[in-house]
């Protein structure tokens, strides 16, 4: 799922704490829940038809303010 040329940084703690509730919900890894989590939220915007429709969403999220 994850090649050598895709690589994402995650803090130490955060990367356990998906580990662990991957397992408990059955994922069969870590990589496998943190993509299934990355297209839930992706797919809130395929909806939006402009930049300024993603911006409030963003916005609405509380990503940016």
């Amino acid at each position: 799922m994850f090649g050598s040329a895709n690589k994402v940084k995650i803090d130490p703690e955060l990367l356990t704490r998906i580990k662990q509730i991957a397992e408990v919900a059955g994922y069969a890894s870590h990589e496998e829940f943190i993509h299934h989590v990355l297209e839930r939220e992706l797919a809130q915007f395929d909806e939006a038809g402009s930049d300024a429709d993603i911006t409030e969403k963003l916005k609405g999220l509380g990503y940016i303010s």
